[in-house]
């Protein structure tokens, strides 16, 4: 279990790495520790964006079958991870939102096969469930992100309105 924690987190860095350093490289004077601890948290709500994926995704699973499948639930393994982390490394999304979207469909997919078996639903039912599931995880994610640039971008006008003399 530590082992998929790593690479959840892995992945989870290598995704807010992709947001953050092209706000980086905009605006140059960042201070170092701002920009580690924008990335440590980016990578903390990113991971645990991922890993609750395939929980999202047997809870849809649940309500799609009338009696609720056997088992615990769907859960990460390593080998079920190491596809995410792959695609979070080499899909920063300032590479490229198509690219992207190709790289989590195809982990997408490989978490649809260990739920249609998990569940007994179909494949097809299954991706289903996951691609929705990754849908309203990463809508939910962006809305929390523009909400906080928002606020960020009010408390900075603030600052400045403050510091300016009235004329």
């Amino acid at each position: 279990m530590s082992l998929v924690a790593v690479l959840l987190l892995l992945a989870g860095v290598s995704e807010a790495a992709g947001r953050i350093l092209p706000l980086v490289v905009r605006r140059p004077g960042m201070p170092r520790t701002l920009v580690a601890v924008l990335l440590l948290a980016g990578g903390l709500v990113e991971g645990a964006v991922f890993a609750l994926w395939p929980l999202t995704a047997w809870t849809l699973s649940e309500l799609v079958l009338s009696p609720p499948p056997p088992g615990d639930g769907l859960v990460w393994t390593p080998d079920l991870v190491a596809p995410l982390v792959l695609a979070a490394v080499l899909a920063f999304p300032w590479l490229g939102p198509l690219l992207h979207l190709v790289l989590f469909a195809g982990v997408g997919a490989g978490l649809a096969g260990p739920l249609a078996t998990a569940t007994g639903l179909g494949w097809w039912s299954s991706a289903g469930c996951v691609a929705v599931a990754g849908t309203g995880l990463g809508v939910a994610v962006e809305a929390v992100r523009r909400l906080v640039v928002r606020i960020s971008a009010a408390e900075v006008r603030k600052t400045r309105e403050a510091r300016e003399p009235i004329a």
